[in-house]
Order: structure tokens, then sequence, then C-alpha cells
């Protein structure tokens, strides 16, 4: 036991090492115990940011912890005769710090893009498209600044890295035109926001169509509707047009029918009972244009048209409306004694004289 003793006084540092690490586990639980008290206590405000904050310095604290108390105990170990490399302590301890703070702050950001596009904390979410945009921004904007820290902690001149940037920028920007033309696009659908994620978008200058199902700083991809992924780089949306069928207010339908010359007298009727299945019909919307006219004598059929909007956007439910209204049109124009008409010709044959038949027989 004497020479147990004796070894650890002449081994200080081992006590002390052993007592730091015991102090930091111990500090560790009892931090543990108290920060979930206070998060059970914030959750109940229901608000955003203070649970974003509780969610985000969760794993951060608890690793900040080990790392504050493993520095301080290797400050301690081999006591006077410690070997080079404990040397950088103080600078790999200020390295971790910093990257603690970056990994709390892209948690913090992380919670709050994912939940402001949901409708659990805001009566009306932000739209998804711009959310993700700010938060790419504010994560490279984080990323960067902890870079530059991490660099001055190292003894490296921030200003020098800067005006190394600027001029290696310059360099950059004409090698990388078409990266940066698709960043601009990039930025330019962030602020104008012509699409979001889950729209519905199609160009008539060119063969795409689909949902879009994300908008990065490069490439925007789209799921076509045969579930083929589509990557379009974002600097062709600064010069081309693009519609979004998914902001659409109505669907319109917009048909052209016909019944027999033999018909015309029921036009009229037929024309007025049409317009009036339409403006009962629950899924058409009456305060949009609704017409429906006689308006051509054709070739072979007399034709009107049928000009309405339904209700819904849902392509799939306006087809289903489309089909029922078709019907109904149908079942109006056989119940006034009309049929649809269908391309007929009429060949009329003139007798000949008695005489000329005569001869010829």
């Amino acid at each position: 036991m004497q020479e147990i003793l004796d070894y650890l006084g002449e081994h200080r540092w081992i006590a002390e090492t052993f007592a730091i690490v015991l102090a930091t586990g111990i500090l560790r639980l009892f931090a543990k115990s108290a920060f979930d008290r206070i998060a059970r206590q914030i959750k109940k405000t229901h608000n955003l940011y203070d649970d974003a904050l509780v969610e985000a310095i969760r794993k951060p604290l608890g690793a900040g912890i080990w790392v504050l108390g493993i520095s301080f105990a290797a400050e301690s170990v081999g006591g006077d005769d410690q070997a080079e490399i404990f040397a950088h302590i103080d600078t790999l301890r200020d390295v971790a710090v910093v990257w603690l703070l970056i990994w709390f702050a892209l948690r913090f950001i992380r919670f709050v893009e994912e939940q402001v596009v949901a409708s659990g904390y805001r009566s009306q979410p932000v739209d998804h498209t711009t959310a993700r945009a700010v938060g790419k921004l504010l994560r490279a904007a984080t990323l960067i600044t902890g870079i530059l820290l991490v660099l001055q902690a190292f003894g490296f001149s921030i200003s020098g890295v800067l005006a190394f940037g600027g001029i290696g920028g310059i360099a950059i920007g004409f090698a990388a035109r078409d990266l940066l033309a698709n960043f601009f696009g990039a930025l330019m659908i962030f602020l104008d926001r012509p699409f979001s994620v889950g729209d519905w978008i199609r160009s008539p200058d060119r063969e795409i169509e689909g949902t879009v199902e994300e908008i990065g700083w490069r490439l925007t991809r789209i799921r076509t509707f045969d579930k083929r992924p589509l990557y379009i780089p974002n600097s062709i949306f600064t010069s081309l047009a693009v519609e979004n069928p998914s902001r659409m207010q109505n669907r319109r339908i917009h048909e052209t029918l016909g019944i027999r010359y033999d018909d015309i007298g029921s036009m009229a009727v037929v024309v007025a009972d049409i317009k009036a299945m339409l403006q009962a019909h629950e899924a058409i919307d009456t305060s949009q244009t609704l017409m429906v006219n006689f308006v051509e004598f054709g070739p072979s059929s007399v034709d009107f048209f049928v000009y309405c909007f339904t209700k819904t956007t849902v392509w799939t439910e306006f087809h289903e409306i489309k089909q029922d209204v078709l019907l109904e049109i149908a079942i109006i124009i056989e119940r006034h004694g009309c049929e649809i008409a269908f391309p007929t010709q009429t060949l009329h044959i003139q007798p000949e004289p008695d005489g000329q038949a005569a001869n010829a027989i």
C-alpha cells in the first residue's frame, strides 16, 4: 500500500486525470437531468424557436461537456513531462468548441426550416421553396464562418485568406461561368417563385412537364408523369416560358358538339336545358364564364359549344366532372328526340329523261 501511495505521490497527474474525468461524467449526468426538466417546461409553450433551441442544443451540449472535460484531463496527463502533442490541446479545444457551435447552429436552422413549412406551429406555413432557400443560405454562411474561425485558431491570417479568396474568385468566375449562371438562376427561382417543390409545371418551349421534386443551387429535379427524373440546369429557366398548372384557379371545359340537321328545330331547347344543367351542377363554378350557344352550320351537323369552369383544379377530379357533364348532355339531347351527329354524306341521283332512256335501251 505504501508503495502505491508513493507511486501516486510521484505521479499525482493520474489522480487528477481520474478526478477530472469522473467530475465530467457527473456533470454530464446532472446537465442531462436539468436539461430534460427545462425542455419539458419549454415544450409546453408550443413556440417554434424555443423548441428549436431545445432540440438543437441537446446533443452539442452533451458532446461539449465531454470535449472540455477530456481536454482539461489531457492537460494533466504526464505531469511536467508531457509529450509534445499535448502542447496543442488549447488549439484543439478551441477548434472543437467552434465546431460544436457550428453543429448547434446547423441543427437549429434545420429544425426551423422543417417546421415553418408545416401547420403545427404556424397558421400560414411558409412556402417550402422559400424555406429551403433561406436554410441553404444560412447553412452556407455558418459553415464559411466556422471554417474561417478554425483557420484563425490554427494561426492563419483571415485577411490573407479573404484576399486570396477574392483573387481566386475572379479566376473561378471565368472558369465556371455555367456554374455561376445556374447559381443565379436558382436565386431568381427562390426570389420570383414561379414554381415551388410539389408544383406541376410544363414549358411550351421545351419538352418539359412533370412535378418539381427538388430545387438545388445548380439543378432542378422534375419527375415526369412516366416517373422518370428530369434534371434541368437552373440557368435555362431564366430564358424559358414556364406554365404552372398547379396554381390554376379553375379548370375549363370547352367542347363543341353537333346534332343532325333534322333536329335543328330542337336546338334552342337543347341549348337552354344544357345551360340550366350546368348552372345547377354542384361541381361547376357559376361565378366564372358559363356559355352554351349554337355556333355553326357544319358540313353534316348543326353545332353548339359548351364553355364553363370546374371548381376543382385537381386533374383526376376534373376528368370525372367532365365525364359526368358530357353524359348529362347526351341524355338531354336524347330526351328531346335528337341525335348527336356524325360525318355523313347524301348522294342525289338525277333521273334521266324518258327519251334518253329509250335510246339507251
